[in-house]
């Protein structure tokens, strides 16, 4: 299924949904606006003869100073009949990219984490860097800057040689002594836990005697 039919499928399944295709030289490429997303992604996912179950990556690009300023971007993958669960027809193995256009002075979306879980992460790292908001993400703060960190450094307006000293007192890793701990202490109570169960099982049992 190439790309004109995916579309022709989006269309029948999302009434009214704004879809349209997108230039690309390395797979079939869509636009799709913002406020039909979650309904074109729900239906990418569930559709049988779609079955884009895969979300490979989310990204965004900045065209500052034109508008719209970004386009997010998501890469789909639909695995074939391999990845099938068994009694259910095998949509053919394919990729798929979509892109939503988003104005800079109003830098949001949904968050598509709640059709695709694995997009939380990347999601966050589009924040983080664009300063790009998910609506209903369920932990949408940042990911690889420093949590005082100002501005969103893949901007293309952010300057080149800014240097920031953060505020944030605790460190941000744990030294070899304290992982070491961590991980006797998870034992422990992993070890205490087997060991309330065991009991507990052992108590219902001689109670069913």
């Amino acid at each position: 299924m190439d790309s004109p039919d995916v579309l022709d499928a989006l269309r029948h399944a999302v009434p009214g949904g704004r879809v349209e295709p997108a230039p690309a030289t390395d797979m079939p490429t869509l636009y799709v606006d913002r406020d039909d997303l979650i309904r074109v992604c729900t239906v990418l996912k569930a559709d049988p003869g779609l079955q884009f179950s895969f979300l490979a990556d989310v990204t965004a690009a900045d065209y500052y100073p034109s508008q719209p300023r970004f386009e997010v971007v998501y890469h789909l993958a639909s695995l074939g009949a391999a990845f099938t669960q068994p009694g259910h027809p095998a949509a053919p193995a394919r990729r798929l990219r979509i892109k939503v256009r988003v104005p800079g002075d109003d830098a949001h979306l949904a968050t598509a984490s709640g059709v695709w879980p694995t997009a939380a992460w990347p999601e966050r790292e589009v924040f983080d860097l664009f300063g790009i908001a998910f609506d209903d993400h369920p932990d949408l703060r940042r990911i690889l800057m420093p949590e005082d960190w100002e501005g969103y450094p893949l901007r293309k307006d952010y300057p080149v040689q800014v240097r920031q000293d953060t505020q944030i007192a605790s460190p941000v890793q744990l030294s070899p002594e304290e992982f070491a701990a961590n991980i006797r202490e998870q034992r422990e109570r992993a070890r205490d836990a087997a060991q309330r169960g065991a009991a507990a099982g052992h108590a219902g049992g001689h109670g069913r005697e």
